[in-house]
């Protein structure tokens, strides 16, 4: 391909990413016909013996590497539910902040994030990173004792009790980095296991109460770290198995809906406690005073448990 060509085809694919399309690539190659037909590894081909043995640390085989010749580029769309907004805005009054963490490109990602409602468009502050720069700008995931990334550590208190050693704690190595840019992360895109995990450690090491939702087998490790991990019934089996909540309905409004009532229990047993703390305050200063001062009880047992009820 041309210079010129390249260009047009990668101005393209931008103009899509920017509508929250993501692009597949549409191309062919003919292979050699003297090859014959052979049967390798299970698999009948015609016309071409591909080895399935030789390939490169990605998987990718020599055959597929080169002399491909381009058909076109396909913008395909995950169309928002349309509860979706209206969940969003609600989490934001009540004070949650909505992360977007994604393997999609950066364009397509942001693009996704605003038609949602993650990203304000009047916030000139919003970061939107990829897995790799997020990585790179935080130094990820640390040993608090050993300060290195891979260290002999044991990960649960059993093994630890029978080698003599402390539990690993993980952390972030470049904790400047990561106070400069978490409040205002809105989209990490291009994310890795390690990226989610990374985010995760980062921000419950900072008092805040994470929710991880996902439906992937690379979603695991941080739906296992999270304060609450949220899994969508139609994902896989490890990540049902490392989340604490699993979504019936698939429906990320389900989430505010759990929010509410734990927020509503939660006021419940405040006041409960709040209640039960006044009252038995004021009926001991009574008994206190009255034994003290009139040398009788004010209130007899029946009396006081009138009061507490």
């Amino acid at each position: 391909m041309k210079e010129e060509l390249k260009e047009h085809i990668h101005e393209v694919i931008t103009k899509m990413a920017n509508k929250a399309l993501r692009t597949l690539c549409i191309a062919f190659k003919r292979v050699s016909e003297d090859a014959g037909n052979f049967l390798t590894n299970g698999l009948w081909l015609n016309q071409y013996q591909i080895d399935f043995d030789t390939h490169d640390s990605k998987g990718v085989y020599e055959v597929e590497k080169s002399g491909f010749t381009l058909l076109g580029v396909l913008g395909i769309r995950d169309v928002l539910r349309p509860e979706v907004k209206g969940a969003i805005k609600t989490c934001r009054r009540a004070g949650v902040k909505v992360r977007m963490v994604t393997g999609d490109n950066k364009l397509t990602a942001r693009a996704i994030a605003l038609e949602c409602g993650i990203i304000d468009p009047e916030n000139e502050e919003s970061i939107v990173l990829t897995g790799p720069e997020f990585i790179e700008l935080t130094g990820g995931i640390i040993c608090k004792e050993c300060r290195t990334k891979e260290c002999d550590c044991p990960r649960d208190k059993v093994q630890a009790k029978r080698v003599k050693r402390p539990v690993r704690v993980d952390t972030i190595a470049n904790q400047e980095a990561f106070d400069k840019v978490y409040k205002n992360l809105d989209v990490l895109a291009r994310s890795r296991p390690e990226d989610k995990y990374a985010l995760v450690t980062g921000l419950m090491e900072r008092k805040c109460v994470v929710a991880v939702t996902g439906d992937g087998t690379n979603d695991a490790p941080a739906l296992k770290k999270a304060d609450v991990g949220f899994a969508m019934n139609s994902g896989t089996d490890v990540a049902k198995e490392a989340a604490d909540i699993i979504l019936l309905d698939n429906n990320f409004a389900s989430i505010v809906k759990a929010v509410q009532w734990g927020r509503t229990i939660y006021d419940n047993i405040r006041k409960f406690i709040q209640f039960q703390f006044t009252v038995n305050i004021v009926a001991t200063v009574m008994t206190i005073v009255s034994s003290a001062i009139l040398q009788k009880e004010l209130l007899g047992a029946v009396e006081l448990l009138w009061v507490k009820s």
